[in-house]
């Protein structure tokens, strides 16, 4: 479709964090800082891991809680360092559909919360069955990138 794509997305693995009760903005700075721990060497092997993206957060409608998460690079899905942090975990994501829509720019909360609402709208007007108490946010770009940026909003086909 022109406003969004269908992707089917593998099996894999992700380290992640959860930070509650904090805005999502704080949220995502924390959870980043800790899963940026992990890949300059705080975890059990003490390897330094190269940042993947898209840095992932779900969100989860009237929910305080953010589960940040970076996909672990190919070369170790088999057996990933396991993290030091108690606050840090890896976590096996099933083979998914995902619905996609892609935009540019700085991404805000409030800009990933109107882009889902569109993608939402857009699923609900297509017939096409999704689930709706959630969403990812997925962005792929250095804060230090100006221009070019690519974010994107991910809901699970049901």
């Amino acid at each position: 479709a022109k406003d969004y794509e269908l992707r089917q997305y593998e099996t894999a693995k992700w380290v992640s964090t959860v930070i509650r009760g904090e805005t999502q903005k704080e949220a995502m700075r924390q959870g980043f800082w800790k899963l940026f721990h992990y890949i300059q060497g705080k975890n059990d092997k003490e390897m330094k891991i190269d940042m993947t993206v898209p840095v992932t957060c779900l969100i989860k409608s009237g929910c305080t809680d953010f589960k940040i998460s970076f996909f672990v690079p190919f070369e170790h899905q088999d057996s990933p360092a396991q993290p030091t942090d108690s606050d840090v975990f890896i976590e096996e994501r099933k083979a998914a559909a995902i619905f996609v829509r892609s935009f540019g720019g700085f991404a805000s909360p409030e800009k990933y919360a109107e882009e889902a609402e569109v993608l939402a709208r857009i699923l609900r007007n297509s017939g096409q069955p999704f689930h709706e108490d959630f969403f990812y946010t997925a962005g792929y770009d250095s804060p230090f990138k100006l221009f070019n940026r690519h974010n994107e909003v991910w809901y699970f086909k049901k």
